[in-house]
């Protein structure tokens, strides 16, 4: 245990300036992000967003913006490795999500379902997931995510209609 407090303290401090700053918000903004989960509605989480039954795809963006938006992504992944709290998949894209927004880089977060529970053998389970894309790059969430069918997508920035994807489907 000393020895992986002693390698967080050692990533922590090799991050430059802006990062350690962005690893700090996204620290306390998955603590936030945690309480909101377990005490308000989603709907009311979600309000600022657009909500979308089509699928729709950001407009491009610069490869300044798609740089800062992964490396954002990372940041809080990291974060959430840190926290004593669960920081999940649906928390780390509400956290990205809105320091991205902060940057004025517009990005679409996504929630999937799937059938057979967290580890795919329960017949009766489901399992669910969020991950988030600029333009044509997911920056948080990305791993797995091909195996959940989409069932809602929210949006900030400007987007346009994606006219190859059906209401619902692999994303």
């Amino acid at each position: 245990m000393l020895q992986t407090l002693s390698n967080k303290v050692r990533k922590f401090t090799a991050l430059e300036g802006e990062q350690k700053i962005i690893f700090i918000q996204a620290w306390f903004m998955l603590g936030w992000a945690r309480a909101a989960i377990l005490t308000v509605s989603f709907k009311r989480l979600s309000a600022p967003l657009q909500h979308h039954r089509e699928l729709v795809t950001p407009s491009m963006l610069s490869p300044e913006q798609l740089q800062q938006a992964s490396r954002i992504g990372k940041l809080v992944a990291s974060a959430a490795s840190a926290t004593p709290w669960q920081s999940r998949c649906l928390a780390q894209v509400l956290v990205v999500q809105r320091l991205l927004a902060r940057r004025d880089i517009p990005g679409q977060f996504y929630l999937g379902v799937r059938k057979g529970g967290e580890d795919g053998t329960d017949p009766a389970g489901l399992a669910a997931h969020a991950w988030l894309r600029c333009g044509d790059v997911i920056v948080n969430g990305g791993s797995g995510h091909e195996d959940y069918t989409v069932v809602s997508a929210f949006s900030w920035g400007k987007l346009t209609r994606n006219p190859t994807q059906g209401q619902r489907g692999q994303v």
